[in-house]
């Protein structure tokens, strides 16, 4: 990194050293993250990607509301939110671009689990983070990503490429349109959800990797990656690590027929919602999540069918068939969560009786 820019970033946050040690850090695809070392006190540097995020100034607008709704020590984990530089905002223009600073917190990230238990203390995580604002006005968020989680608008997108793809349509891509053609059903049900349940503070990205975990994994240090804090519903934070977690076979797999939902992992991810957010949310919402495995499922394969249809815009590919490859993955998993529905149902059973809920 530049000498010029580690000079104005020392000056922006007041950070009295000779010297930064800055080097790369993580996996993260969206914006380029450093680790930065004064020799006292180490820091996360962040420069901002405005291409995906297009409207930085909602995220800070959500930031600070959040900031102003809680007390951290509620918290049995940091939620490491951007330090303040010495203009009192959250970006610092560096050479050109937006940076931000965060505070670092120890432990290990992981990009998926091997373990029940694991899964459900992943899971407490994400819920009590629901929790913590569950008095906040969720209605006082703005859309970070506009329609992100929203399905109905995923079809129509979907339905728009098919009008006019940019790709040959052959057998294995006619099958995929078929198949995601007949997940409307779900679509119907969304819409009624979205008239019945309350909207909430929701993180949106609920992967493995967004948690740093202590290294014997036994609890949470911190919740991350915070850009895409919206209103939303419960479903959707659950629904996600359903889609991330409980799957046998990460999205980019193409041994389709070896993807299967790991009930196991099910059962720690519903424990730890239900354990936390029983009898705190409506128990309309708490019967809602189910649905948001099968949900969040559908939403990514129709975004990779219908980035295939397009001539792969949005998503980065290695070749020019992934994203339907990717989509036929989510097709496979969204067939496995339709057909454990009886088991699921009985697993809600079961866990309500044993947290008397």
């Amino acid at each position: 990194m530049e000498e010029g820019i580690l000079e104005a970033l020392k000056a922006a946050y007041g950070l009295g050293v000779e010297r930064l040690d800055v080097r790369r850090f993580g996996s993260g695809h969206i914006h380029k993250t450093y680790r930065v070392d004064t020799g006292s006190e180490d820091y996360i540097l962040q420069a901002f990607n405005d291409q995906v995020f297009k409207f930085p100034e909602h995220i800070s607008a959500n930031q600070q509301y959040l900031l102003d709704q809680f007390d951290p020590k509620d918290l049995p984990f940091s939620l490491p939110l951007p330090i303040v530089n010495d203009r009192g905002t959250f970006f610092t223009h560096l050479g050109g671009e937006l940076y931000r600073l965060f505070p670092f917190v120890n432990g290990i990230t992981k990009d998926a689990i091997e373990q029940a238990g694991q899964a459900k203390i992943a899971s407490e995580a994400f819920a009590h983070f629901v929790l913590i604002f569950l008095q906040a006005d969720a209605e006082r968020l703005m859309d970070t990503i506009v329609h992100f989680h929203d399905l109905e608008k995923r079809f129509e997108q979907f339905d728009v490429a098919l009008k006019s793809p940019n790709v040959q349509v052959n057998s294995a891509t006619k099958e995929m349109i078929g198949f995601y053609h007949g997940m409307r059903e779900l679509l119907e049900k969304y819409l009624v959800y979205r008239k019945e349940l309350p909207l909430r503070v929701t993180h949106n990205d609920t992967k493995i990797n967004n948690l740093i975990f202590s290294e014997d994994m036994e609890k949470v240090n911190a919740l991350i990656d915070l850009d895409t804090i919206m209103a939303g519903f419960v479903f959707y934070d659950f629904g996600d690590l359903v889609r991330t977690v409980a799957c046998t076979k990460d999205e980019s797999s193409l041994e389709w027929d070896k993807i299967q939902v790991d009930m196991n992992k099910y059962e720690g991810l519903l424990e730890g919602f239900y354990s936390v957010l029983g009898g705190k949310i409506q128990q309309r919402e708490l019967e809602s999540l189910p649905f948001g495995g099968e949900m969040m499922t559908l939403i990514m394969g129709l975004r990779f069918l219908t980035d295939h249809l397009m001539g792969n815009v949005y998503y980065q590919v290695a070749y020019p068939e992934q994203n339907l490859h990717r989509a036929q993955n989510q097709a496979a998993l969204l067939r496995a969560l339709i057909a454990k529905r009886g088991e699921i149902e009985v697993l809600e059973k079961k866990l309500k009786n044993k947290l008397s809920l």
